[in-house]
């Protein structure tokens, strides 16, 4: 059996649209029919080499889905044929299986645990969650990493309490989850600062009581301070990896806040900082996904969901098909996108 995917073969090029043989499943592995994937920030930082030198290519890509199981290997037991799930990057429950490659013509694809960028996937166990049937195919591919990690930098890596201050910087993909976990916190104000008016609109609809262009505010820091106070916000987020705005994050932050860098850095950039008020209580802190913990995570925001309390479906401002990739990618650096949906 073959599958249609989407393959990064050389750093800093398009992806290759073509067909893998999908191997046996082996201990522990699943194949899942892909319904909806997101392309998320990551896989650009895949294709770029932002954390250097690529040593797998070729290689499938996609860590953030929404499926249908349709054939489980030996010994798993998490989920069975029919289920509905979320694929995600973070370990759950289950088998964690060993890695698979695919048969590529004459050459070996490497795929990891997980890859969501083709229709039928071989995935290990514990990368899958089961949902009800009846959720949006488009929202279990939120609940991925968009809700999860948004959700999970804001309650497990800054902690935040109902009232504090909290500055985002980057207000698209898991920076507008982050935005929503701040508002659903109890978090006032909530300031988020992004180059693009469209995803900053986004950021109000979903909780951000304050919202700057970084580009045209004079004095952004002065601005934004005279939102949170001359001290300093008490969570500061980066959501872009770039250097000058790491700076900026930490320079905003109270003497007893935390600033939390979630945006990857590029391996060959570095910051500067004064480190003094480290030693007096400042928290300084990278995400790794936010901590999230998808077999607990998961099924209670599902139940947040069932109850009202957010619709994330407003989060899609773009939907393709897997042979548009390239576009959909295109349009992601340009900072048209808010979330881009490919659909099978």
């Amino acid at each position: 059996m073959k599958t249609i995917a989407a393959i990064l073969v050389e750093q800093r090029q398009p992806l290759v649209i073509g067909e893998v043989e999908i191997p046996a499943l082996r201990f522990g592995q699943v194949l899942v029919e892909i319904k909806v994937t997101r392309i998320c920030g990551s896989q650009l930082g895949e294709i770029d080499g932002v954390k250097g030198p690529d040593r797998y290519l070729p290689h499938l890509l996609g860590h953030e889905a929404g499926g249908i199981v349709r054939e489980v290997g030996p010994e798993v037991s998490h989920v069975k044929v029919g289920d509905h799930v979320v694929v995600h990057w973070r370990p759950g429950n289950g088998i964690q299986a060993k890695s698979t490659t695919y048969q590529w013509g004459e050459k070996i694809v490497n795929a990891g645990n997980i890859t969501t960028f083709q229709q039928f996937a071989v995935i290990s166990e514990n990368r899958l969650t089961p949902v009800p049937k009846d959720l949006d195919f488009e929202v279990a591919a939120l609940l991925a990493d968009t809700l999860t990690t948004g959700f999970g930098v804001v309650t497990r890596d800054a902690a935040v309490s109902i009232g504090e201050s909290i500055v985002f910087f980057g207000a698209g993909g898991i920076g507008l989850g982050a935005i929503l976990g701040a508002h659903l916190a109890g978090a006032y104000p909530i300031v988020a600062i992004d180059l693009h008016d469209h995803k900053l609109a986004k950021a109000r609809e979903y909780g951000a009581t304050h919202t700057f262009d970084a580009a045209a505010t004079p004095d952004l820091l002065n601005a934004i301070r005279a939102i949170v106070g001359k001290q300093g916000a008490d969570v500061v987020v980066d959501g872009t990896g770039q250097p000058t705005v790491i700076e900026q994050c930490y320079a905003l932050t109270a003497n007893k806040g935390r600033t939390v860098l979630f945006g990857v850095m590029a391996h060959d950039k570095r910051v500067s900082l004064h480190t003094l008020p480290l030693h007096f209580g400042r928290v300084l802190t990278g995400s790794e996904g936010g901590g999230s913990l998808p077999s607990t995570d998961i099924p209670q925001i599902v139940r947040m969901m069932q109850a009202g309390r957010f619709d994330p479906r407003g989060f899609v401002s773009h939907r393709l098909s897997l042979t548009d990739v390239n576009d959909g990618i295109a349009r992601m650096r340009s900072g048209e996108v808010v979330h881009a949906m490919i659909h099978f």
